[in-house]
């Protein structure tokens, strides 16, 4: 039997064809005038489905043929939702980059990748041509747009094809058929290519399903475009916000306001950088969303006074979860705020205790084993920490991806085989509680280690982010020592770091957690990850530390 996640999209399509699949802002006028408000194209199921079937037919009348790899360089918009769907369609494996990750980056992704296909917008495919990227591969080409350095075919060439063709098969997807590559952000490491098979998107779609009140008719806000590819499944209208998803710290929050209200928008994704920058706005300007039921914000830890601001902005019912997981396994835990603000819950934290991040999934299991810089070839019992100790977060489940794609060292330090199923190693360290709850204690990369102790950034830092002048704070090591870096909130001059820093060293001295800690380092801005612009990039901070000391 197929698990080909697109059907589930052709039968949305099928009994709801009329309906708004997608909104999508058309520049128009001056781009950079505050004043202009986006106009947006609208185009519905039927219309989305009818051009994914045409251009799933034109890839393969031009040659394009299940299992070939094509690196797929277009901007979130109508082309890129359907090309990736007519991939799916066809057993066509997209690649997905994101090019924020740097030239020099992606020529190394796309080498791994060894792809024989390249669809791009033009200067996507002048960056390829200059830089020599997927050279002794590619030999299939697709232009999407006008400019110069056009391409192989176009994608109105695919159209064509396509309408001249008889219907696409649709590709009988196994589950272990692979479905894409997409390569994490390199926030936390070297970009990777995660494979992920039709068996772990069938997962993702019916866990969303299961956990969230997601209904046909939802309309929901991605401020991260990628998220929004899991909608059409889910019977949900998409509408992408007038913004640069590549750099969501420079959004302009009214713009964001205003989707959500022409559009009635019941559901959203934000980064905390992008909650906080909507809610400040709405609060000064006296705005309330009501539309909104459910606020979804990962890629980092939301700070507790970012919940409390939106909290005011939505409805008494409304939900804003904080779900957990990564690239190679998502979703595994979600927790909501008012759980989080709970006074039990926000006193853990503020003492060292880490961040809940609520019960796993139920499809999943998750365990807690000791902590190794090692490779565990085979998984045992034996591994598994009591409830408590904090440990290495490992997961396993039909939502968990097997490998990345032709990094051999790097999937044997990541999964450990137990017979035909791997565990990911989730690269994070945390516990459970004596309810089930997970608590997340930051990167295991992220620990210090000083003598036989380890010190652990989430469970250091909220205990001096209670402070009222410090913005965030991280833990770093420099030379064995743990070093605490702080950037105060905004206003706060170098004439009051003296005060500052006694009163946090005082905090420190008073919590076993953090007694350890006697190094206290002003920075004026964090280097912060490039894809929500929340994780703050400790390995940079620790080189700046060091230098500093």
């Amino acid at each position: 039997m197929s698990v080909n996640v697109i059907s589930e999209f052709y039968r949305t399509a099928d009994r709801q064809p009329g309906a708004v699949a997608m909104a999508l802002p058309v520049k128009s006028g001056n781009v950079f005038s505050s004043a202009r408000k986006a106009k947006y194209e609208q185009i519905s199921f039927g219309e989305l489905a009818s051009e994914t079937r045409l251009i799933a037919s034109g890839l393969r009348a031009f040659g394009f043929e299940p299992g070939d790899r094509v690196v797929l360089m277009v901007p979130p918009g109508k082309e890129f939702f359907t090309l990736v769907y007519a991939c799916l369609h066809t057993g066509i494996i997209p690649v997905l980059i994101d090019p924020a990750i740097g030239t020099r980056n992606l020529k190394k992704c796309i080498q791994e990748t060894k792809p024989v296909g390249f669809i791009g917008v033009p200067r996507a495919h002048a960056a390829r041509i200059f830089l020599g990227w997927g050279k002794p591969t590619v030999r299939k080409l697709v232009t999407v747009g006008a400019g110069l350095f056009r391409q192989g075919h176009t994608l109105e060439d695919i159209r064509v094809a396509g309408k001249q063709a008889r219907d696409c098969a649709l590709f009988e997807a196994r589950p272990d058929d692979m479905a894409s590559i997409a390569f994490t952000s390199g926030s936390t490491g070297i970009s990777k290519g995660v494979v992920n098979t039709f068996g772990n998107l069938a997962a993702q779609v019916a866990m969303l399903r299961d956990k969230f009140p997601i209904l046909p008719g939802d309309v929901d806000l991605p401020t991260f475009a990628p998220f929004a590819l899991l909608n059409p499944l889910l019977g949900v209208t998409s509408v992408l916000p007038d913004m640069d998803t590549s750099r969501p710290v420079k959004m302009d929050p009214r713009r964001i306001i205003e989707a959500i209200r022409a559009f009635g928008v019941t559901s959203m994704f934000g980064s905390p950088v992008v909650l906080d920058r909507i809610a400040q706005y709405a609060q000064e300007h006296g705005i309330r969303l009501p539309t909104l039921k459910r606020v979804f914000s990962a890629g980092a830890p939301v700070p507790v006074k970012v919940l409390e601001s939106l909290s005011v902005l939505l409805s008494p019912d409304a939900e804003i979860y904080t779900p957990y997981g990564a690239t190679e396994c998502m979703p595994v835990s979600s927790i909501d705020a008012r759980m989080l603000l709970q006074e039990h819950i926000r006193e853990r934290t503020e003492s060292g205790g880490g961040i809940c991040i609520g019960k796993p999934f139920d499809s999943l299991e998750v365990r807690i084993i000791r902590i190794t810089d090692d490779p565990i070839d085979k998984w045992h019992e034996g591994l598994v920490l009591e409830n408590h100790a904090i440990g290495e977060i490992v997961v396993q489940g039909p939502n968990v991806t097997p490998s990345y794609y032709n990094r051999e060292e790097a999937t044997q330090y990541a999964k450990i085989r137990d017979g035909s199923v791997f565990w990911h190693r989730m690269g994070d360290v945390g516990y459970f509680d004596q309810k089930g709850n997970l608590w997340f204690c930051g990167r295991k990369s992220h620990r210090v280690r000083v003598g036989d102790s380890a010190l652990f950034s989430l469970s250091c830092e909220p205990v001096f982010n209670r402070h009222p002048l410090v913005y965030r704070s991280a833990l770093v090591g420099v030379s064995g020592k743990p070093v605490l870096c702080v950037q105060t909130e905004p206003g706060v001059t170098s004439r009051q770091y003296g005060q500052i820093e006694a009163e946090l060293l005082e905090i420190a001295s008073k919590n076993e957690v953090t007694r350890l800690i006697r190094n206290i380092l002003f920075h004026p801005a964090f280097p912060v990850d490039i894809r929500h612009n929340a994780k703050i990039i400790r390995e940079e901070l620790a080189l700046w530390a060091s230098s500093k000391l």
